[in-house]
């Protein structure tokens, strides 16, 4: 299993529960859309444990949530 990251989920895993997400976005604002998607607690928890900062992009929240692990 090459899964990485908290509870075996990657960041194209919680990337998917991001789709809509208008940039830049806040920590919060990210964390409001992954609900609106529908996404576990286990992928809003990854979403909590980023840097809480603004994210300009997709690529910039790929890295913050490599920072969450």
């Amino acid at each position: 299993d090459m899964t990485r990251g908290v509870g075996g989920h990657s960041p194209a895993n919680v990337t998917h529960h991001l789709k809509g997400t208008n940039f830049p976005a806040s920590r919060a604002d990210l964390e409001k859309q992954a609900k609106e998607n529908g996404a576990e607690e286990d992928v809003l928890e990854v979403i909590r444990n980023m840097p809480d900062e603004q994210y300009e992009d997709m690529a910039g929240v790929m890295k913050g949530i490599g920072e969450a692990e």
